[in-house]
C-alpha cells in the first residue's frame, strides 16, 4: 500500500478490497493474545447509558488522601514497555517475540482477593499495580513510549472483584497540575457481566473523586483517586479515562464501509503513508460520484493525541453523517471533496500513549519540521493539502481533540492581529454557528483565536500558513458540558453529534444567501465592541487591538439565529 499521490481520485471507481491488518507493535511491547471488544459497535442503543451521567460532588483540596507511597505495600502488576532514554528501531505484528511473562502476582488461592491486572492490549496503559490495604490500590501508569513524561491516559483490565467492598484506587503519576477530575468528572467502569447479561456497556463511576498533589520530588506529579464498588463477584472489568477507540476498531469500520455498495459510492479509502511503526494511516476522499470540477475542498482530521479517544467518536460521527443518505449529507457530497484523515497518530492509539508517537515527541508540534522520516503522518498531510491548494480553495479545515482541563466543546482558531477587520471577524464566524447549532455543548466564550509562537507547529496554525483561511482546533472536554441547564457528561452519543453538527453548520457558513454570515459577523463584531468596553453604536474600534488582549476578556453571545435545518 503505496502513499497516496492521487489527491482526485473519484469515489463511484473500482478500489481494493479493503483488508483488517493485524496492528504493528515496536519490538519492546509485550501484547497478550486475547482480543478486547466492548459492546457497542451496532449496539449503541444497547452499549451506552441512555440518561445523561450527571457530574459527581468533587472532594476538595484540603479533603486530599495521605500520601501512600509504593513501600507500604506489594508490587502485584508491573509491565515495562521501554527503558527511558531509548529510541523506537522497529515493529512487528503481536509486538515482543517469544513467551509472554507474567507481570501479575499469581492468586495463593480461592479466599485471596487480590485483584489481578491487565494492560498489555491495544491502547492498553498501566504500568503498575502495588496493593497497599486488602481493597486499595496504588497506580503508576506507562510514560508515552520512548519518554518519561504524558501520563494522562488509562485503560486496563481487572479482574477476581468482589462485589461487596468498596476499593479505593489512586493513579499516583498523573502529568498535569489541573485536570477535569476535580470539578466532578469521574473514570469510566466497563462490566462484562453486565455487558454480557444486560446489555450495558462503559458507565461513568467513582465516588470521593479527588485530584491533587503528590509528594514532593522531580518530576512534580499528582495524584487521581476515587473509590467504587464492583457490580458482581469475580467480574471482568475494565477502567478507562474516556471511551475507547483503538486503532483495530477503525479497521473495521473502514472495512464495513468499503464492503458497503452505497456508502463505498461516495467515499474511496486509501493510504496516505505509513506510520513509523509500518502501520497504515487511512485517507478518506469523499464527494458525489463524477468529476469534482468546480468543488471546493474541507479537510478534517483526527487522533494525532492518542489519548483523546473522544475525537475519534466525533469523527465517527461526522463520516456516519456525512455517508448518510439525510438531504443534507446529499447536498455536502455534491458541493464539497472531503478529505478526511481519521486517525492520524495509529502507533500512539495502539501502545497505550496520551499525547506522543514512536518518535517520541508530539506530532502536532512537528508541522513546520521537514521529517517525513520522523512525523510521516502529519508531513504527508501537509503535503496533501499543499497540491489541493494548488488547485482549488480549502474552504475549511478542522482537527479533532479532546481538552482535559476545560468543559463544553470549543475551538481554536487564527486570529493575526494584523489582518483586516473584516478578515479577523470572519476567522469568529464558524464558531459562532457551531455554538448556535449546539447550545447545550459548544462555549464560544471559551474559544481562541491568538496564534501563540509555541503553537506554531500545530495543524491549525500550519494549514493557515499554507492559505487555508479558516482553520480550527475542534476540543471537546473529557468531561461534559455546563450548558443550556446540563452539568454532565458526555455520552458517546453526544460526542458522536458533534460531529453531526459541524456538518449542519458548515452548511449555514457556506450558503448562499449571505443572511446568517452577515447576522454573526454583525454579532462577532458588537460582542468584540463589548470586550473592550465600548457602548453599542459609539463607533469604538478593536481592530488595532491584539488578539490576547481581546482574550483577555470575554462576553457570551445569544443563541437567536436559528439552527441549520435542510
Amino acid at each position: 500500500l503505496a502513499p497516496s499521490t492521487q489527491p482526485w481520485r473519484s469515489p463511484g471507481e473500482p478500489q481494493a478490497p479493503f483488508f483488517l491488518l493485524t496492528p504493528r507493535w515496536p519490538v519492546e511491547c509485550e501484547v497478550i493474545h486475547e482480543t478486547i471488544e466492548h459492546i457497542g459497535e451496532g449496539m449503541l442503543q444497547l452499549g451506552f447509558p441512555p440518561k445523561p451521567e450527571p457530574f459527581c460532588p468533587p472532594m476538595g483540596p484540603e479533603q486530599a488522601l495521605y500520601n501512600i507511597s509504593e513501600e507500604q505495600g506489594t508490587v502485584v502488576y508491573h509491565s515495562s514497555r521501554a527503558l527511558q532514554g531509548s529510541c523506537f528501531t522497529r515493529a512487528r505484528v503481536g509486538g515482543a517475540p517469544g513467551p509472554l511473562s507474567s507481570p501479575a502476582s499469581p492468586l495463593e488461592g480461592p479466599q485471596d482477593t487480590t485483584l489481578l491486572f491487565e494492560s498489555r492490549f491495544e491502547s492498553g496503559n498501566l504500568q503498575k499495580a502495588i496493593k497497599v490495604g486488602p481493597y486499595e490500590y496504588m497506580l503508576m501508569l506507562q510514560p508515552d513510549l520512548y519518554t518519561a513524561k504524558h501520563t494522562q491516559w488509562f485503560y486496563f483490565r481487572v479482574q477476581n472483584t468482589r462485589q461487596e467492598p468498596l476499593y479505593r484506587f489512586t493513579i499516583a503519576n498523573m502529568a498535569k497540575p489541573n485536570s477535569l477530575y476535580g470539578q466532578g468528572l469521574q473514570p469510566l467502569l466497563y462490566s462484562q457481566r453486565d455487558a454480557q447479561s444486560r446489555g450495558i456497556g462503559w458507565r461513568r463511576v467513582g465516588t470521593d473523586v479527588c485530584y491533587y498533589r503528590g509528594s514532593a520530588g522531580e518530576p512534580l506529579l499528582f495524584r487521581l483517586s476515587w473509590t467504587v464498588r464492583f457490580p458482581h463477584d469475580g467480574d471482568t472489568c475494565f477502567f478507562a479515562a474516556c471511551y475507547p477507540y483503538t486503532y483495530s476498531d477503525l479497521q473495521r469500520y473502514l472495512r464495513a464501509l468499503a464492503a458497503d455498495p452505497v456508502r463505498s459510492r461516495y467515499c474511496t479509502v486509501q493510504v496516505l503513508c505509513r506510520s513509523l511503526a509500518g502501520n497504515p494511516v487511512h485517507l478518506l476522499t469523499i464527494t458525489s460520484p463524477g468529476g469534482t470540477a468546480g468543488k471546493r475542498v474541507v479537510v478534517v482530521s483526527a487522533r494525532v493525541h492518542p489519548g483523546e479517544s473522544g475525537s475519534s467518536w466525533a469523527m465517527r460521527g461526522f463520516l456516519d453523517f456525512l455517508l448518510s443518505a439525510h438531504a443534507d449529507a446529499w447536498l455536502l457530497r455534491r458541493l464539497f471533496v472531503f478529505k478526511v484523515v481519521p486517525m492520524l497518530n495509529p502507533d500512539g492509539v495502539v501502545v497505550g500513549n496520551s499525547r506522543c508517537s514512536l518518535a517520541g515527541r508530539d506530532p502536532n508540534r512537528a508541522y513546520g519540521m521537514a521529517l517525513p522520516s520522523s512525523f510521516p503522518s502529519v508531513w504527508h498531510l501537509r503535503a496533501m493539502v499543499q497540491r489541493v491548494l494548488a488547485e482549488r480553495e480549502v474552504v475549511l479545515y478542522c482537527d479533532f481533540h479532546g481538552h482535559s482541563r476545560k468543559n463544553n466543546v470549543f475551538m481554536y482558531g487564527c486570529d493575526a492581529s494584523r489582518d483586516g477587520t473584516g478578515t479577523r471577524l470572519c476567522q469568529r464566524v464558524f464558531p459562532l454557528m457551531l455554538s448556535k447549532n449546539a447550545p447545550d455543548k459548544f462555549s464560544f466564550s471559551s474559544c481562541k483565536f491568538q496564534v501563540q509562537k509555541s503553537k506554531e507547529g500545530t495543524g491549525r496554525v500550519s494549514m493557515w500558513r499554507l492559505g487555508v483561511s479558516h482553520s480550527y482546533t475542534l476540543e471537546v472536554a473529557f468531561s461534559g458540558s455546563t450548558l443550556g441547564g446540563r452539568s454532565s457528561h458526555f455520552s458517546v452519543e453526544d460526542l458522536k453529534s458533534l460531529g453531526r453538527l459541524l456538518c449542519d453548520t458548515l452548511l449555514d457558513f457556506c450558503d448562499p444567501a449571505p443572511a446568517k454570515f452577515q447576522q454573526c459577523l454583525v454579532e462577532a463584531d458588537a460582542l468584540l465592541q463589548q470586550q473592550m468596553g465600548h457602548e453599542p453604536g459609539s463607533g469604538g474600534s478593536w481592530s488595532d487591538v491584539s488578539p490576547s488582549e481581546l482574550e483577555s476578556r470575554y462576553v457570551t453571545p445569544c443563541h437567536s439565529m436559528s439552527p441549520h435545518s435542510a
